[in-house]
């Protein structure tokens, strides 16, 4: 039963279906929850852009883990003075494709 869940894995990795984001989706959440008020896919507005979010977490294993609790309670010091409000009322599922799509952003 292990090989068999290590094979269907294997499987999902390669064909890119374990960790698909659908960047529409993403994009209509930044939109609807304010992020993009602050934030960009290349460039520094009020917080960082995109891009080097992806960068500064690129090689952590728990970057979505690290990402999701930034969003979901806010965050202050990591990128400077100016705080991350928390979304408090984002779903933990909605949050969860908002930190993968911001992985997905690369420099």
């Amino acid at each position: 039963m292990r090989t068999l869940s290590l094979l269907t894995a294997g499987l999902l990795l390669a064909s890119g279906a374990a960790h698909a984001v659908d960047e529409a989706a993403a994009i209509e959440l930044a939109k609807n929850n304010g992020c993009l008020s602050c934030h960009s896919a290349k460039e520094k507005i009020v917080g960082p852009a995109y891009s080097a979010v992806h960068e500064k977490y690129k090689d952590d294993k728990d970057a979505v883990a690290s990402l999701v609790q930034s969003i979901q309670y806010g965050s202050k010091g990591k990128w400077g003075r100016i705080p991350m409000p928390p979304h408090p009322g984002m779903s933990p599922a909605d949050i969860k494709t908002l930190a993968e799509w911001v992985m997905t952003i690369k420099p």
